[in-house]
């Protein structure tokens, strides 16, 4: 599919289909001015479609009508914008999603033409557009046996904004980051494992030309990871430790690491999860890896002057005579030592290693993302990323990033009265805390493992899965926060 800006009205276009798109009156809802010349050229078909399905613009109506075979457009896509006063590039985003869906299945649309409101700038207006067209046009089908035809749909072109090659190169790219993430995330655990991310990650180095060093269990091993060890050492395949090094011509402008938890498959050790939807979904809690790689392949694309070291920790947490136990002490590559008293709290002891190691690559800030606890979700459900830093420009820098990308971040706070309830009296700390805060003292824990560089903690594990096809998102992974992410390093 291919998306252009264009300087073309809505009068002269001609092609399949059309997409205009109103917002919601409170009287009865007429044609705008900028659409009396379409519908003239059209024989008053607009304003009759409007009168006959009752259209009335509320946000998220859409109507599709076939027009006579002597028209000059085959289809009239009819979207509603709701109310004015709150049309934005997020909403510009979820109706572009929206006209996808309605054109992705329909065998007749090879051509689209789209009027919608510029919102903010008409580059703006071009990105949110190409977003919301990718990712609303998105399905993921590699796994079933019958494959649906190719969609018609061939070109897309933005009405009325004149040639935006710039930002529809970023929101390509950036689309591209986020389904790569989707489909690591989608992808079941007997297809994804650390060895095969780890060929995936190679791929993607290979195809864009990035620095790639992976460290087999020795080399772990020999650098004293044993906190991420503990957790690898049940599963029969050998753990990756995955670092992907993106480096721009000349003196990079800054130089940041960005964490992700990789943990391909959790059956929780020990402290085994219950049988049901929790355990099944587990594919999905390398959502971390899959967004930091994810964000270095559009990185790559993109090629900012921004030194960007992507690391994961990739391994299973699986149960075995080899496994970790409830009561073990691990002693992390710092030096630090850990009870672990629960081992379905995995996540943190393998992005404990990965901290102390992104810290001595010398970068000026790191940032982690993890689907690590059930209580952030709890606190702030399943559309809302958690938020803790111990640098308030950092956290200034991601809230700015996460408005550009329109994905949705709170601020929480890193308590430091709570870490009492780390507290081990035979180690240097337990793995988990108190079920109260419990999102907090995972974020404390991780802050013992970064000593001076700026550090931001992100807790995705609502977001990073949709439990149904809503805005952007088909149901599956998200590839949350991958567009957050780049927007970061673009900054």
């Amino acid at each position: 599919m291919e998306i252009r800006g264009s300087s073309q009205t809505a009068a002269a276009w001609a092609g399949e289909a059309i997409a205009l798109g109103f917002f919601e009156s409170e009287t009865v809802l007429t044609v705008p001015e900028s659409l009396t010349a379409l519908d003239e050229r059209l024989s008053g078909v607009i304003s009759e479609v409007i009168v006959e399905t009752e259209f009335k613009g509320k946000s998220g109506e859409l109507s599709v009508t076939r027009l006579g075979s002597g028209a000059p457009i085959k289809k009239l896509i009819l979207v509603g914008l709701g109310n004015a006063e709150k049309w934005s590039s997020a909403a510009l985003r979820s109706t572009a999603a929206a006209i996808a869906r309605a054109a992705k299945g329909d065998k007749a649309i090879t051509t689209l033409g789209l009027q919608l409101p510029v919102a903010e700038t008409e580059a703006i207006t071009a990105q949110m557009v190409t977003e919301g067209m990718y990712l609303g046009f998105y399905e993921d089908n590699r796994f079933k046996s019958e494959q649906k035809d190719p969609p018609a749909l061939e070109t897309v072109e933005i009405l009325g904004i004149g040639d935006q090659p710039a930002a529809i190169a970023l929101g390509t790219s950036l689309c591209e980051g986020v389904i790569y993430a989707r489909e690591l995330v989608n992808a079941p655990a007997n297809i994804i494992n650390p060895v095969t991310l780890a060929a995936s990650v190679e791929s993607l180095a290979s195809t864009y030309g990035l620095e790639l060093n992976i460290l087999e269990e020795a080399d772990c091993e020999a650098a004293g990871m044993g906190s991420f060890l503990g957790v690898a050492a049940a599963s029969d395949l050998p753990p990756k430790f995955i670092h992907l090094v993106y480096k721009p011509p000349g003196t990079p402008r800054k130089k940041v690491a960005i964490v992700g938890k990789g943990l391909t498959f959790d059956s929780g050790g020990y402290n085994i999860k219950p049988s049901g939807p929790s355990i099944a979904m587990m594919k999905m809690d390398m959502g971390g890896a899959a967004a930091t790689f994810g964000a270095a392949k559009a990185i790559a694309e993109l090629k900012p002057d921004v030194e960007v070291h992507f690391i994961s920790a990739a391994t299973e947490n699986m149960i075995s005579g080899r496994g970790m136990r409830p009561g073990d002490i691990l002693t992390a590559s710092n030096g630090k030592t850990i009870e672990v008293n629960n081992t379905d709290a995995e996540g943190r002891l393998t992005l404990a290693d990965a901290l102390v190691y992104a810290e001595k690559l010398g970068v000026e800030a790191i940032v982690d993302i993890a689907t690590l606890t059930g209580a952030c979700v709890i606190a702030l459900g399943d559309d809302i990323c958690g938020l803790w830093s111990d640098n308030d420009d950092l956290a200034q820098a991601i809230a700015t990033a996460s408005e550009k990308a329109g994905e949705k971040f709170w601020q929480m706070p890193l308590e430091e009265k709570y870490f009492e309830g780390l507290k081990s009296p035979i180690a240097d700390m337990k793995n988990t805390g108190p079920r109260e805060g419990g999102s907090i003292t995972a974020a404390l824990f991780l802050k013992e493992f970064v000593e001076k560089t700026p550090w931001a903690h992100l807790d995705i594990a609502g977001p990073a899965w949709s439990e149904k096809d809503a805005d952007i998102y088909s149901k599956g992974g998200t590839g949350f926060p991958v567009r957050t992410l780049v927007h970061w390093v673009l900054s």
